[in-house]
């Protein structure tokens, strides 16, 4: 039995996230042993507190994974709750592959003219460049102000998650295209392209070509079908797959998953989440769309090993896109639970 930990979050997220544990145990009946935790802003909000680095840690001493719903509240704008938790998981666990597949199951859900088949995987460095968040500001609220972040990036952290790319790439259609924007940012990205070269002659059977950020993102709207795999730093990134995941339905289509391999000395992790945010406007509305998070619990049932449920949650996703057993989103009638239940039932057909 995988044991996991369940953060349902802010606003839609305990909705989505009912609707991802519920599917899970229809697809892998005895499989998980769930653990739910209240963390999010009405913990951050009662308590003062966002997450204990104790609690933070029995996350992965605790847990195989983390299946969470989605962070963000007005009534705490800085968000400090979301941060301490998430990008804290991120880096605490070093969990550095954000792994975003996009792929287009219903033509009518592409918003580009023609016909394109769409079946990419977003691999974003998750751990460095602008996200450290290291800087500061000076003369703050003042027309002096001067702001500075400092964008990171390592050869070693660089070289895994490109290597990712390449590996995943191999067991696909053999395309691995990496973006920067060497041109203005001549140092970090330089280093990207540097080690991108590197790791490409360990793989000659795979295609590797590298685009301009604004070249790739062109691309992604002319000529999506030419993308197998995406490798990019952490900015970029969390740009392109989004725009990815519009390209096929929108962020009620898009789940991901947070990664750290396994190695010698250390245990695989993972946390999956729905991409979208908490979308307050939405909440106890039942226009929530479930699918994303149901996704992001595929991802997690093929994280530990269990394939054919994962394959048969997948499928059951693409049954209802096409038969249109949706929330509104995608052209469906039906309420947040509906559509949840629309999966299981054809997982349970």
């Amino acid at each position: 039995m995988f044991r996991v930990a369940v953060i349902a979050g802010d606003g839609i997220g305990p909705e989505v996230t009912a609707e991802a544990v519920a599917t899970l145990q229809v697809a892998a009946p005895g499989a998980f042993e769930l653990v739910h935790l209240p963390y999010g802003a009405e913990h951050t909000l009662a308590t003062g507190e966002t997450i204990a680095p104790a609690a933070l840690a029995a996350l992965e001493r605790d847990h195989d994974a983390i299946l969470l719903g989605a962070l963000g509240d007005r009534r705490i704008p800085d968000g400090r709750h979301a941060r301490d938790i998430l990008i804290g998981a991120r880096m605490r666990f070093d969990l550095y592959v954000n792994y975003r597949p996009a792929r287009l199951v219903d033509e009518r859900l592409n918003p580009l003219k023609g016909e394109h088949a769409i079946d990419l995987v977003v691999f974003r460095e998750n751990t460095e460049e602008l996200y450290v968040d290291i800087g500061g500001s000076l003369r703050r609220d003042t027309p002096d102000e001067v702001a500075t972040n400092l964008m990171v990036a390592t050869w070693r952290g660089t070289e895994r998650i490109i290597r990712r790319a390449f590996e995943a790439a191999a067991t696909r259609r053999r395309r691995v295209c990496v973006v920067t924007k060497s041109n203005a940012v001549t140092h970090v990205w330089g280093l990207w392209e540097r080690v991108f070269r590197a790791v490409a002659r360990d793989f000659p059977d795979v295609f590797a070509e590298h685009l301009y950020a604004d070249v790739a993102a062109l691309e992604l709207v002319r000529a999506p079908e030419r993308f197998d795999v995406i490798v990019a730093s952490n900015l970029l990134g969390d740009i392109l797959s989004d725009l990815a995941s519009q390209l096929v339905g929108g962020l009620g289509l898009a789940p991901s998953m947070n990664l750290r391999p396994a190695t010698a000395d250390q245990k695989a992790f993972a946390l999956c989440e729905p991409v979208h945010g908490s979308a307050p406007d939405l909440v106890g509305k039942g226009l929530a769309n479930p699918l994303a998070a149901i996704g992001s619990a595929a991802l997690l049932a093929r994280f530990v090993g269990l394939h054919d449920p994962a394959d048969a949650i997948e499928r059951a996703i693409v049954g209802v896109v096409r038969a249109r057993e949706t929330t509104r989103d995608l052209g469906g009638e039906l309420d947040t639970r509906a559509a949840g239940e629309a999966v299981r039932r054809r997982l349970r057909a």
